[in-house]
């Protein structure tokens, strides 16, 4: 049984209300946020940069450390982008089809359920390219996520956002031992693998983004494909399928591109988390609960948060960096507590 949605605040309920132009005026200021963020990523770093060695990069130069330097921070940018719209409309999905407040890839558990699936076949069957990376990622993320529904549905009540996020909690913890398991007798990866699992971009080259934005894009239109769906079982089962909506198969579907993009974000980045728990929420403060337009705006801000955070990163701590998965982890908490303080426990 899927617990009832929760009711939307009446600040929220009034934004859907707005008309047309006024959402895309919105949806547009994101945008440009989004804009001045990346050119933001690509101007301020470890090193100052020049807007000729800016401009020169974007011609295709690579000549001298500055244009170099601008061109890793170009690529580092975009997958930056990437991860971040693919970890923001993942988690408005997951928190639409569980109808749950606390769903996020990293609390249900699929991020560190897609890093075990990486570590395991890095340590045991030597893969090394992204493109392996992120089918067993995809693979891992996908059994997680039906592992932690099941464990959530069981006993009375059915599939609770609270039975959800513990099973998810458990489940996350399990992996992450079984993750250190298998890395510490292995000497010649422990490195690598520790540096991977923080979770951040720093390693973004075109390869990993040339092999990565296929399976992203189908992930994303797939969410975006499920939003009319989202909007029928926000209104619970019966009445969903009352309207016509085959509700296992809209769950499945739907589920199927949050995965997606969960697992192919973690292959090329490791498991950042919170990114798709603040997101949402934000976002329906903003535009309200129609999924229709909440998802290209979680979309679109989860790409402004890892983005940003990546850049702060880079900036708080130099000459050092400080990865995106640290910083999201530190705005992240706090938003997890006012989100269960906000849903009383007993109501959860």
């Amino acid at each position: 049984m899927i617990p009832p949605p929760v009711r939307a605040s009446a600040p929220a309920l009034a934004l859907v209300r707005r008309p047309l132009w006024t959402r895309l005026a919105c949806l547009a200021a994101v945008a440009a946020v989004l804009a001045i963020c990346a050119a933001a990523s690509v101007a301020i770093g470890s090193r100052d940069v020049s807007w000729a060695e800016i401009i020169a990069a974007l011609g295709g130069s690579i000549d001298g450390l500055g244009t170099a330097a601008v061109s890793k921070r170009i690529w580092r940018t975009i997958l930056a982008v990437l991860i971040g719209l693919a970890l923001g409309l993942a988690g408005g999905v997951m928190q639409g089809v569980t109808r749950n407040p606390l769903a996020d890839p990293g609390i249900l558990g699929v991020n560190m359920g897609a890093s075990l699936a990486v570590v395991v076949g890095i340590a045991w069957f030597g893969l090394w390219t992204y493109t392996a990376f992120i089918w067993v990622a995809i693979t891992g993320a996908a059994i997680t996520a039906v592992f932690v529904y099941a464990v959530g549905s069981l006993g009375r009540g059915g599939a609770t956002p609270l039975k959800l996020a513990l099973a998810g909690a458990v489940t996350s913890a399990a992996a992450a031992s079984f993750i250190s398991a298998v890395v510490l007798p292995r000497a010649d990866i422990a490195d690598d693998v520790r540096s991977w699992q923080i979770g951040g971009v720093g390693g973004a080259n075109p390869d990993a983004i040339a092999q990565v934005a296929p399976f992203l894009a189908v992930g994303v239109v797939i969410c975006l494909v499920s939003a009319q769906s989202l909007n029928a079982l926000a209104l619970g089962d019966e009445t969903a399928a009352s309207l016509g909506e085959r509700v296992f198969v809209a769950r499945a579907f739907a589920s199927l591109g949050a995965v997606l993009l969960s697992g192919a974000a973690t292959a090329v980045a490791g498991p950042i988390a919170f990114v798709g728990l603040i997101v949402p929420h934000a976002c329906r403060l903003l535009i309200g609960v129609d999924h229709r337009w909440l998802l290209p705006f979680s979309a679109l801000a989860g790409a402004i948060l890892v983005t940003g955070s990546d850049t702060v990163g880079r900036i708080v701590a130099r000459p050092d960096e400080i990865d995106v998965g640290i910083v999201t982890a530190i705005l992240g908490a706090p938003v997890l507590i006012a989100i269960v303080r906000r849903h009383r426990v007993r109501e959860l």
